[in-house]
């Protein structure tokens, strides 16, 4: 592991945002799909669209660096820094999330969450990138949450397919159109971070991040379903998460984040920077999603 900055690419960037999103979710696609024809990608594709992807990255972790070199290397201290951005983080108590639970019509919270499903990467499939070669303690939490994220073996309690069931349910069939880059931005970090092992560190920040900052959002989506009449069933996914993560983050930061600072605080800089390299993507989309829908 190591927290230099990596050596600059050659590589030609789209000027507009979109397309560059666009083109890592093709990488995405390609990498993550069990195939039975063959490579998706040619080789040279896949590297050209590899150095787009480290470009991406290096620039948001470039944005975030100044305030993340403050985050302690003591692992108590570093707890503490990490569990302040809880409150304290980008784009937390956004003011998108109250007007969500308490005024947002059907449509409205249906362009919402339509956004939230296309910038989805599967937490799943996240950690299960993360955890490979990590030292046992960390590990065996990953597992934990991972077999959570599985409904514990059962299929009714799997958190994708309740994701999935809320967007067949409130039909929120996506046009790419429709889509914000932001929202696909922060689907292609994440794997980004998670399927590149020199981020290894980056996304156990970010997953953590995610952890520690979902429940007060998950909270006032659920009640904003709930408020236009839609069924628990349908909102299990938000309902589930408002609760669920908070005991997720606890154990994250005890298990995962303080023996991984306590061996070796060296890592304490890029699990800072990928946590505010998630909060800082947060950030970015509910500002447009405030644009959007005149908030």
């Amino acid at each position: 592991m190591s927290a230099a900055v990596l050596p600059p690419l050659e590589v030609s960037v789209p000027r507009r945002a979109e397309e560059a999103q666009s083109r890592l979710s093709r990488l995405n696609e390609a990498r993550l799909s069990p195939r039975l024809d063959g490579p998706a990608l040619s080789l040279e594709k896949e590297v050209e669209l590899r150095k787009l992807e480290r470009a991406f990255l290096e620039a948001e972790r470039a944005a975030v660096a100044e305030r993340a070199a403050s985050a302690p290397r003591d692992v108590e201290a570093f707890i503490s820094w990490f569990e302040s951005l809880r409150e304290f983080g980008p784009g937390q108590n956004d003011p998108l999330f109250p007007w969500l639970a308490t005024a947002a019509n059907r449509e409205e919270i249906g362009w919402f969450l339509s956004q939230e499903v296309a910038g989805e990467a599967g937490f799943d499939d996240l950690v299960a990138l993360t955890q490979l070669r990590f030292p046992v303690r960390a590990k065996l939490e990953m597992a934990r949450n991972y077999w959570d994220e599985m409904g514990r073996g059962k299929e009714p309690g799997m958190h994708g397919p309740m994701l999935d069931r809320l967007a067949s349910d409130l039909r929120l069939e996506s046009k790419s159109h429709e889509i914000a880059w932001e929202a696909v931005a922060i689907g292609n970090l994440l794997m980004g971070l998670a399927a590149n092992r020199e981020y290894a560190y980056h996304s156990v920040g970010a997953l953590g991040a995610i952890e520690l900052t979902a429940p007060s959002r998950a909270t006032h989506v659920s009640n904003g379903l709930e408020r236009l009449g839609i069924p628990l069933r349908t909102r299990r996914y938000y309902a589930l998460h408002a609760t669920l993560d908070v005991k997720h983050s606890i154990a994250w930061n005890e298990e995962v984040l303080k023996p991984l600072v306590r061996d070796d605080p060296r890592v304490a800089l890029p699990i800072a920077e990928g946590a505010l390299m998630r909060l800082n993507a947060g950030a970015r989309c509910f500002a447009r999603y405030r644009e959007v829908l005149g908030r």
